[in-house]
This record gives C-alpha cells, structure tokens and sequence, in this order.
C-alpha cells in the first residue's frame, strides 16, 4: 500500500502553475491528495492530474476566523487519513497545513517557500507576516527554499534554525518542461501571423513581459523606460501578458492611462498558453520586486530569449550577467532603460545571449530531474523517521 501524500497551496491555480505535472508524477509512488479552495477549480485539477482532492475554503488575506476554522477542518482530514507527509505552498497554505499538520501529528511537515511577499510590507502587517512566517517554520519539520536567495533572507530575517533548510537541486519548486517549452511548436508563418493579428510591425524588437500586471512586478518602471525607448528607437513594442490586479497591487494612473494611450504597447489579459507570445518575443523584460525562483525566467529562456531580471534572488540564479542575460537594479528605471537600450541598439550582444538562453536553462533546470530530486527528498527524509 502506498503512503499518503497530500500536498497544499492556496488556490488551485497555484497547484496547476507551480506544481504543473507534479502531482500526476508523484501519484505512482504515494496516494496523493491535492488540497485547496475554489472547489470546482480544485477539482477539475484533480482529474487533470488523476490525484485525489479535499477542499480548504482558504484566502489569500489576512483572515484570522476563516483560518482558524481552515485548521480545525485539516485537522480532523489528516487525523482521519494519517497521511506520511504533508507539504505546502504558499503562505496561508503553509501556516495553515503546517499548524494543522502538527496538531495532527503528521510525521513529516514539508514547506517550499517559493517568495516571501512580506519583504514588501511595512509597518504592522510586516511584524504580522513576520510572525506568520516563523510559525509556520516552527511547526514545519522540514523548509525548502526555492532559490539560495531566499535561503540567505530567511536565515538573515530569523525566520528558521538552518538545520532545518535545504535548497533542492539548482533552486525552482518544479523545473521546466523544456519539451513543451520550445520555438519548434511553431513556424515562422505562424509567429508572423500572431504578430499581425496583434498589431505589432513585423520588424519591431519585441520585450515582453509576463505575470501579473502589478506594482511589485516592475510594471511602473517598465512601462516608464518603455515609453523612454519607443521616443529613442520607434521599431520597439512592448507586450505585457497577464491580468490586472487592481484590487491587490495595483499599478499607478500615469502607467495604466500610458498602457492604453501607448500604440506601441499591447495587452492580452490571462493566457492558459503563453508559448507563441514568447516565440514572437526577442527579449523578456522582468523587472520584478521579489521572487522566490521565477517560472517565467525559465519558460523564457527555454524559448531561446535573452532576459532583463532584477537583482533579486531566482532571478539571479537563473540568469547569469553576459551569458543569458542583464541584470539590473531593483526598481531602478534607469538601469532598466539601459538595459533594454542595449538590447535594441546591440544585436550581436542580443543575438549571443539568446544562443546560450535555452541551453543554460535545459541543462540546469530540467523538470523531470527536478520531479525525482524531490522524491528522492521525500525518500530520505522518511528513512529518518
């Protein structure tokens, strides 16, 4: 009989962009459980990956009633299922699966910490996110950092004994499909053809930039050094795919009225498939805030693009200064200027780093490595106990 799995995020989204494929792996060695809140969410990626679900109304605020009763509710299914090892993903998910796991007496209790959006807090919600954070370490057994950056700031914050830290492979909670993530899905007609169906000139240097259209994620500075460009060099666009969140992080009025005066920049909301967007794309402009090891550096460079990230740890795992890409200041509009000025105006510099992107991430991020790496944890950890 298989041991039991269960592994936690907040929402399901979460299971399906950061643990793609994971699970559905993991099944043939544990009985895997998936859970999450958004019910139907949740069990659409049951079937999907042919794992077992069980729904937790979680929220992604701070919502201290709602929580306590999110633990009482674990508490009684893990009781009931006894499960060999329960790992989280993501904040509320890893206090409350950590807590609840504990109370339970579940042998092992295993938390990837793939960010820590509490770096961006300040004042009271900082301490309380603070104090989150240690809790959850403190019931966890075991904490994975997703990158070595992350490591360094949770030691240098307090947040956790080091005997209790481990930073799996190379750092990334699921590696990359680099089968999946390749320009040969798609012709040169084709990406022409999106490219029109667009708008963006079929001779324009495209940066792109994917993930949440939010404040942390850069997007301020990036379309402010977009619009210092496309004055300087007009055969430029920027495209930015993801979703506003406006109610979370929202980004400034002078940059959302520029996004929708700019012709030169253009939107697509959520896409399920990014692939063609990046293969029309000759750079990926990422200049986020903090990251815990960013999967969209990864599919980027997969696809061959050369990368503008911030100085921020994942990104500066994944990318090295030269080879792959630039790496520029945190928030710095300038540095980010230049950097994408740089890219236009230098095409043998473009042209090398976009020779070595997919290679240097295939040969050090490959997910099925990445997928038994994780088991062989899992392994380890229970001939310990």
């Amino acid at each position: 009989m298989k041991e039991k799995l269960v592994r936690i995020t907040t929402v399901p989204i979460s299971l399906e962009k950061l643990l793609d494929g994971q699970l559905a792996f993991m099944s043939q060695y544990y009985d895997v459980t998936a859970v999450s809140s958004e019910k139907d969410n949740l069990e659409t990626y049951g079937k999907a990956e042919g794992v077992k679900t069980f729904y937790l109304p979680l929220t992604r605020k701070i919502t201290p009633l709602t929580d306590i009763k999110c633990v009482i509710k674990l508490y009684r299914f893990l009781k009931k299922e006894k499960p060999l090892i329960v790992h989280t993903h993501t904040p509320k998910a890893g206090i409350v699966g950590m807590m609840a796991a504990a109370m339970a007496k579940v042998p092992l209790r295993m938390h990837t910490v793939a960010g820590l959006p509490l770096l961006e807090a300040r004042g009271l919600k900082r301490k309380i996110l603070n104090t989150v954070e240690k809790w959850t370490y403190r019931y966890a057994t075991h904490v994975y950092p997703n990158s070595n950056g992350l490591e360094k700031i949770i030691l240098n914050e307090n947040f956790c004994n080091e005997s209790k830290l481990r930073v799996l492979g190379n750092g990334s909670s699921n590696g990359i499909d680099s089968t999946y993530f390749s320009r040969d899905h798609f012709s040169e007609d084709s990406i022409q053809a999106k490219k029109a169906e667009i708008g963006i000139s079929k001779d324009d240097i495209v940066f792109i930039f994917v993930g949440r259209i939010v404040a942390d994620k850069g997007i301020n500075e990036l379309v402010a050094a977009f619009k210092q460009l496309v004055q300087e060099h007009s055969a430029v666009s920027l495209l930015l795919v993801g979703p506003f969140e406006d109610e979370l992080d929202p980004v400034s009025d002078t940059s959302r009225k520029e996004i929708v005066s700019n012709n030169k920049i253009f939107t697509t909301g959520y896409l399920e498939d990014i692939r063609i967007y990046l293969a029309l794309s000759d750079v990926l402009a990422f200049p986020s805030y903090r990251e815990g090891f960013p999967n969209v550096v990864m599919q980027a460079g997969a696809m061959g693009l050369p990368c503008i990230v911030s100085d921020i740890n994942g990104c500066n795992e994944i990318i090295v200064e030269g080879e792959n890409g630039l790496i520029i200041a945190v928030k710095d509009l300038n540095e980010l200027h230049s950097a994408m000025k740089k890219m236009v105006e230098d095409e043998i510099l473009r042209n090398k780093l976009k020779l070595k992107a997919r290679h240097h991430i295939i040969s050090r991020y490959d997910r099925l490595n990445m997928w038994e790496i994780i088991r062989h944890e899992y392994g380890t950890q229970q001939s310990k106990l």
